[in-house]
């Protein structure tokens, strides 16, 4: 069991991987020993800074804990609560600190040895295991499909993570890059280090440690937008700049050498693309507006294009080609001729006066975009370039006269990932997307249309008369909006949004923003009120031929359980109209839905959310099959389970076929992006896991034969019956049962987690303590604090239970057994749940529910939810034949074991803060910032713990 106890040098000079005295068997062993030895220098550091006194708590403190989860011991539980009691304050804080920072240095060793395994499969020469591009193109050569087919896939492929910014983000940027040092650092203990360079690796290790510890974990004032921004592209620095065109390369690479190719062929189209919603999601978050878009943007460009200048100084020193030994192409000499660089010393060195000059429209391309500081001078004044289109021209020119010259290999790997890169990012960095609730949209339209002297009640019309009225504004040449007429703030803003995504886009280029997502999508005037406000504000235009072009792809958010059975009927109405088939005959014939887990998670419970959500994909293949669009998938999905999380790589593998097809977006959420993004290894292998998914659901040949199309029938059949019942349940507890409100309020950290600063965001749509209002992200987090996660499981067990009683017991058994055999949906879902299941832990929340202070309110409720729980292991049991949790994911199962007792006791000490700050909230004179801070120090600790809780 690992330890904060401290070490002496002599212990802490543990053997490499080669030399350790641990079975060779044991893949897990270095893990190990990483975690006891940043565990024990945590505990030099604690012991150094703190003294012996509060490190002996600390360690009193995780021995009980450790008891506490062994042995069940009540005598335990009331030792460590009369142990906390006691803590002072400052006490408190640091003992909360220490076990956080244990959280966030093992997700550090776990990291590092995802990385190790990985590695030590490709050295084995397992290069195609799965989840690979090399599996993917395996499978698909094994299949049948041929060369021209896999190219055609990335050439009209999309796949694009989303960053969003999210309550559940508590990370600050400074925490992020002290242990991007660590984890480099402890990746360095791996190689074969010298004595002396091994004691210094362990200073350095124990300096970085030490620096963490002084470092504030938690932001004081309340995060920004401008924050939320600059926190995201801190991972563009550490991962997506350099491993996103580098997974290009491996990608062309792995397709030449499957389908017996000696050169791989570049694919052209960018099929790659990075996404973000931070500075353009409106809804719910008052702090987003025209500015915001307008900053993100600068800051996308900013960040950019400091990359593309630091490429081009590094590729002016490596290029020191000479026309004295070698020749050049007439169109390289023509660049270099144009440099303002006229040094006699480079006269024969065509390639790094090109560079100059390169270097030097750059600089001028940054400050024309907005960035002010440039930290390299260029030599001197070039035009700034038009587009990242003759940007990357300029590269090109330069490959090309390499080849021709016997220089094609200096080309690789710097030029050509510049030339990529440029490609893929372009000057825009990601796409921006604009979200807004579809009642401001329908608010700002009854001012309009009431101004302009039209309709005087737009919003009390019925739908089949707003889709007249807003197709008859459509087919207008002139606009509602009059620059003298006073509006309400909410329209001038709104309006002046729209009018700064068509300065962006003029600016930035086509693909800094293109999408427009509308929450709430119910009707299909929803569509056609943001058709109205492109044409308000220039980004929907008619030509003399009536032939409409829309700058923004509007894109339906369906959401709640009710949402998402109307979504095929609605894109069915919607895409019938003359004009929506003419704006997406512009588009490429290709239109996007979103679909939102986190909502139909709290709306309807996991099951059926789940199962919704797959019955809504269905329908929309149907109908769009039947337009003859291609449709592509927005998964608005979350971290933890309840809100669509799990691994990306089997989730796309679930989907009916007919909804990927080369076409997906997803969204990458809270702390998540950190697990997923912040080490640039384990990010080249989320992006790899994402095409290379997309790649099999996409490619991979549907079974043909009619007996299995009846099974999945079948297998659908049974699913729609016990979402039904698993629907009621969760309905029933949530919604219906008396007092169920007051108890999450009590019971979950709910209230705290809205008042600090996790966020630019509110928690709650409305000030209200309604269920209906909160938003689903803290709803879900609070439940992921209290250890119960029950957004990810409840209502499973009610439901399975009362289908398997309702018939022929033996007959249902196996046919669930069947289910989860033979149906990657099925299989997938209960997957994700018996992760959920392994975090959630009724000991930790009883605790929580001690908060409750109507006693039988608590008793009430929880007995219930401990009820719900056993029923659920047991049917999963049933189900799987395995009482174990996480037998397929083993490594996981040990990472969660060794985690929980240190773990355990933050959780404790969050319900005695919580305990103290409640007290104190009753006396305003008697609040106490140091409990505040506390309790959101635990609540850091607690998310790094469990990783996928936001």
């Amino acid at each position: 069991m690992v330890n904060f106890a401290s070490a002496t040098d002599e212990q802490l000079r543990e053997p490499t991987i080669e030399q350790s005295n641990t079975p060779a068997d044991d893949k897990d062993a270095p893990l190990k020993e990483d975690i006891r030895l940043l565990g024990r220098l945590l505990g030099d550091v604690l012991r150094e800074q703190e003294g012996e006194e509060v490190f002996a708590v600390v360690e009193t403190i995780r021995q009980t804990a450790v008891r506490f989860r062994r042995e069940a011991d009540a005598g335990a539980a009331k030792e460590l609560d009369g142990m906390l009691k006691i803590l002072t304050r400052e006490q408190t804080i640091t003992v909360v600190r220490a076990f956080s920072y244990f959280s966030h240095l093992a997700n550090i060793a776990e990291d590092q040895h995802h990385i190790r395994r990985r590695r030590a499969h490709l050295l084995a020469g397992s290069k195609a295991q799965r989840g690979s591009i090399g599996y993917a193109l395996a499978k698909l050569k094994d299949a049948g499909v041929d060369k021209e087919t896999v190219d055609g896939f990335f050439h009209d492929a999309l796949i694009s993570p989303v960053l969003t910014a999210h309550p559940t983000e508590v990370q600050r940027k400074s925490i992020l890059d002290a242990e991007h040092d660590i984890a480099r650092l402890l990746a360095e203990r791996d190689l074969p280090l010298t004595p002396r360079e091994r004691a210094a690796n362990l200073h350095m290790l124990r300096v970085r440690i030490a620096t963490l510890w002084q470092t504030r974990m938690l932001r004081y004032t309340k995060l920004t937008v401008a924050d939320e921004i600059e926190n995201a592209l801190s991972y563009y620095r550490i991962t997506f700049l350099r491993e996103v065109p580098g997974l290009y390369d491996d990608i062309e690479e792995d397709i030449a050498a499957q389908y017996g190719h000696e050169k791989p062929s570049q694919i052209p189209a960018p099929y790659l693309q990075m996404g973000s919603w931070i500075g353009g999601d409106r809804d719910g978050n008052p702090n987003v507006n025209a500015g915001t878009m307008q900053h993100a943007l600068a800051r996308h460009a900013t960040t950019i294009i400091d990359f593309y200048l630091d490429e081009a100084h590094a590729l002016g020193a490596d290029l020191s080609v000479s026309t004295l030994m070698v020749g050049c192409s007439p169109a390289l000499q023509a660049l270099a001729d144009a440099s303002p660089d006229q040094s006699d010393h480079r006269a024969d060195e065509p390639y790094r006066r090109a560079l100059i000059g390169i270097y030097a429209r750059l600089a001028s391309t940054a400050r024309a975009l907005g960035a002010a500081n440039i930290l390299r001078k260029e030599v001197g004044h070039a035009e700034p370039y038009a587009d990242a289109a003759a940007f990357s021209a300029d590269l090109q020119v330069l490959i090309d006269s390499l080849d021709a010259n016997h220089g094609g290999m200096l080309a690789r790997p710097r030029l050509t990932t510049l030339k990529r890169a440029a490609d893929v990012f372009g000057f825009h960095l990601a796409s921006l997307d604009m979200r807004q609730s579809s009642d401001v949209h329908e608010r700002v339209l009854a001012e309009l249309f009431a101004r302009a002297g039209g309709e005087p009640d737009y919003a009390g019309l019925d739908e089949e008369a707003k889709v007249k009225l807003l197709l008859a504004e459509l087919a207008q040449p002139r606009l509602l909006y009059s620059p003298y007429i006073d509006y309400t703030p909410e329209t001038q803003s709104e309006l002046s949004i729209f009018r700064a995504a068509r300065e962006i886009r003029q600016r930035y280029g086509a693909r800094a923003i293109r999408n427009y997502i509308i929450s709430h999508t119910e009707t299909v005037s929803d569509l056609l009120e943001v058709l109205v406000l492109q044409q308000e504000t220039g980004l929907l235009r008619q030509d003399a031929d009536g032939n409409a072009t829309a700058d923004l792809m509007v894109i339906p958010l369906f959401e709640t359980i009710p949402d998402l059975q109307r979504a095929a009927g609605i894109m069915a109405e919607v895409m019938a109209l003359p004009l929506v088939q003419q704006l997406i005959e512009r588009q490429g014939r290709i239109q996007e839905v979103m679909l939102g887990y986190s909502d139909s998670n709290k709306d309807g419970g996991f099951l059926t959310s789940n199962w919704e959500l797959y019955k809504a994909e269905i329908a929309l293949i149907d109908v769009f099959g039947k337009a003859g669009v291609k449709l592509r998938l927005f998964h608005g999905r979350g971290g933890t389970v309840g809100r669509g999380g799990g691994p990306s790589y089997e989730a796309i593998l679930a989907q009916p076929k007919g909804t990927v097809n080369g076409q997906i977006r997803l969204t990458e959420q809270g702390e998540i992006i950190a697990s997923k993004f912040s080490n640039a290894e384990i990010g080249r292998r989320n992006l790899e896991l994402l095409v290379a998914a997309t790649l099999e659901a996409s490619l991979l040949p549907p079974p043909a034969e009619a007996a299995q199309k009846e099974q999945l029938a079948g297998f659908e059949g049974v699913m729609a019956e016990i979402s039904n019942l698993a629907y009621k349940a969760y309905r029933n507890l949530v919604y219906e049962t008396p007092g169920f409100t007051d108890y999450f309020f009590a019971a979950t950290p709910i209230a705290e987690i809205a008042e600090l600063n996790l966020g630019s965001r509110p928690a709650s749509r409305k000030s209200t303590k309604r269920i209906e209002d909160l938003r689903a992200i803290p709803w879900g987090f609070s439940w992921g604090q209290c250890r119960l996660l029950l957004p990810g499981w409840f209502g499973f067990g009610s439901a399975i239970g009362q289908w398997i009683d309702g018939g022929d017991r033996a007959e249902r058994i196996a046919q669930l057994r069947d289910m989860h055999a033979h149906w990657p949906f099925f299989a997938t879902l209960l997957s994700n749940m018996d992760m959920v299941l392994a975090k959630t832990d009724l000991a930790i929340a009883s605790r929580y529910a001690e908060l409750v202070a109507d006693e039988e309110l608590r008793e009430r409720i929880f007995r219930r939810i401990c009820e719900e729980y056993r029923h659920t292991l047991e049917c999963l049991e049933t189900i799987t034949g395995t009482s174990e949790r996480l037998v397929g994911n083993p490594l996981l199962a040990r990472s969660i074991t060794n985690r929980f007792a240190y773990l355990d006791p933050l959780n404790h000490l969050q319900v005695e803060l919580i305990k103290r700050h409640r007290a104190l909230s009753a006396q305003p004179d008697k609040a106490d910032p140091r409990v505040h801070r506390g309790i959101h120090l635990s609540i850091n600790g607690v998310a790094a713990g469990l990783r996928n809780t936001g």
